[in-house]
């Protein structure tokens, strides 16, 4: 892949390859998602149909000295989900991440800052990129038969937009209620997600999991961006996908995660999509 493929801001996007990368096996990509993250996740359960209702109670008894349990649910309207492709060696993508962080605090908006790896090369490694996230900015543009992708590049509720530079509000219509319900809970290390169904329509859903940080700062010494220090938010540190279910059947899911660094507070986030299209339908997240 051709790594000459910023966008400038006063420049359309370059032409980039014709010809996607291959694309790895399911199995592939879910063993490349350990390499940077560690210790993040000490146990994913597999997708389940549901069995029994996740616990909507703040009150639940803990192990000691694990954190207490905490809980939210969905909103009638889902939020817009905004992704972020963008890495640390490009010199057009600081102005992206710093617009991204505008959108902390917003209970309307799920702002994901995914770091691709294909910038590795010119010199300076993107300690948050990953193969996996690389290739799920390759996907999409599969799916939606594009023959390029660029940092950085922002992709709203599923569509790329590249009116974020001067924008003062995200595209889109008067949202719709949501098709589907989300409820999560976490006890201790363990988040809980429940999926049930809010009306008739999508026959077949799927989603994933992603941990998010916030507040990482990085000093690059190498590359375009040289001496500079760069502000990242919404840094996507793990990303499991979940199979793709009926949607009347409804979905039982969870996630172990560790508690992390306190200077770069972890959120824990899910998005039920389209099964046909990947178009996110829900989202919620919980920071507790």
């Amino acid at each position: 892949m051709k790594t000459t493929a910023p966008h400038l801001p006063s420049a359309p996007a370059p032409a980039l390859p014709t010809t996607l990368a291959p694309i790895r096996p399911r199995a592939a990509r879910a063993r490349s998602l350990g390499g940077r993250c560690a210790g993040l996740v000490s146990a994913l359960a597999l997708a389940a149909p549901l069995h029994a209702a996740v616990p909507g109670s703040t009150a639940s008894s803990t192990a000691a000295n694990a954190p207490a349990a905490c809980s939210a649910h969905s909103a009638e309207k889902a939020p817009q989900v905004v992704e972020l492709y963008t890495s640390e060696g490009c010199s057009s993508c600081p102005p992206a991440d710093r617009w991204l962080s505008t959108l902390k605090g917003r209970a309307d908006v799920l702002a994901l800052n995914f770091h691709v790896t294909y910038w590795d090369r010119l010199g300076w490694p993107d300690r948050f990129a990953d193969a996996a996230y690389t290739e799920r900015q390759y996907l999409w543009a599969q799916r939606h038969r594009s023959a390029q992708v660029y940092t950085p590049q922002v992709i709203a509720d599923g569509q790329d937009w590249r009116g974020w530079r001067g924008s003062p509000a995200l595209p889109g219509p008067a949202r719709n209620p949501a098709p589907v319900r989300l409820q999560m809970l976490r006890d201790g290390d363990v988040v809980k997600v429940e999926v049930s169904a809010a009306a008739a329509g999508t026959p077949t859903l799927s989603g994933y999991w992603a941990v998010l940080e916030d507040g990482h700062a990085t000093r690059v010494r190498a590359g375009e961006n040289r001496g500079e220090t760069l502000q990242h938010d919404h840094v996507v540190r793990l990303l499991r996908e979940v199979p793709a279910w009926a949607a009347t059947a409804g979905l039982r899911s969870q996630l172990a995660v560790t508690r992390g660094d306190p200077a770069t507070p972890r959120r824990v986030a899910f998005v039920v999509t389209d099964g046909a299209t990947g178009r996110p339908l829900q989202a919620l997240s919980l920071g507790c």
